[in-house]
């Protein structure tokens, strides 16, 4: 794994709303994800976790503090240069719900080789090549490269969603809650690709809610509680041992990665400690 961290956040500040009333969805957050590493944000709605993903896309702006994709500072990007990043295909992002993500007017197969038409420098029988071997890699079954995301299953869409971020060879990968639209068994097999998928030289950010599912997949994990990270450690230790009272609330909100899940007595007396 190298040494030089492909994503960097620095004293992340973010506020939303206007002067008058202003509210401050993220406070000094920093962490970093190098090659090769995949690293979980978990924590509550609304506790800031889409939010920093979208910070790091230059979706918003922040308040305070710096993001470094690449070695390169793009929270201080002009939308020109916004633009030109994207197209590169340095940075991916998959998104909730597939079927909003993907452009329900183009074929899976126009839609996974549209960000390689974007870049340009490539043939069409380059592109198709390049869209065939992803489909491998995401296990699609090529008869489905001429159907229209209606027509596919909510899993198939999301490993169209999937093989269309990887198509770029992006160096970092978003993947905000890629799993939570999806019913049990589709969350399964995505989760189990996902595994399959670790890159050498991606640096993987999954965001969720759930703490089971990114149990199996990251190397390290983020807990997020009220704008503010609480505790940050390998994903391993935050199971066995988690130290902040919101992170063992997780954890003992997750039966399935402990021998049961914590009484309701214990849940309150670990809220208690929270507010107190």
């Amino acid at each position: 794994m190298s040494e030089s961290p492909t994503l960097v956040v620095d004293g992340l500040g973010v506020h939303f709303g206007s002067a008058r009333s202003r509210k401050q969805v993220l406070r000094s957050v920093s962490f970093s994800v190098a090659p090769g590493e995949a690293v979980g944000v978990i924590g509550e709605t609304g506790s800031g976790k889409s939010t920093i993903a979208r910070t790091v896309l230059g979706l918003v702006r922040p308040s305070s503090g710096s993001v470094t994709i690449d070695g390169q500072e793009v929270s201080r990007f002009s939308q020109r240069q916004w633009r030109s990043f994207r197209r590169s295909g340095v940075a991916q992002y998959v998104f909730q719900d597939p079927q909003r993500s993907l452009d329900p007017d183009l074929t899976v197969r126009e839609s996974v080789a549209e960000p390689l038409f974007v870049q340009g420098g490539r043939s069409r029988a380059e592109v198709n090549e390049a869209v065939r071997q992803q489909f491998d890699v995401v296990k699609l079954e090529s008869k489905l490269l001429d159907r229209l995301p209606a027509e596919l299953s909510g899993g198939q869409r999301q490993r169209v969603a999937i093989a269309r971020a990887l198509i770029t060879s992006p160096k970092l990968l978003i993947l905000d809650e890629p799993v939570s639209a999806l019913d049990s068994a589709n969350r399964v097999k995505i989760l189990g690709l996902l595994s399959e998928l670790r890159l050498d030289e991606v640096a993987l950010v999954f965001i969720s809610h759930d703490l089971g599912s990114v149990a199996g997949i990251t190397d390290r994990t983020i807990v997020l509680y009220q704008g503010e990270i609480v505790e940050s450690a390998p994903t391993s230790r935050i199971i066995n041992a988690p130290q902040h009272p919101y992170a063992r609330l997780l954890v003992g909100s997750a039966p399935t990665l402990t021998n049961g899940s914590i009484s309701i007595d214990e849940r309150a007396a670990l809220r208690r400690e929270l507010v107190g």
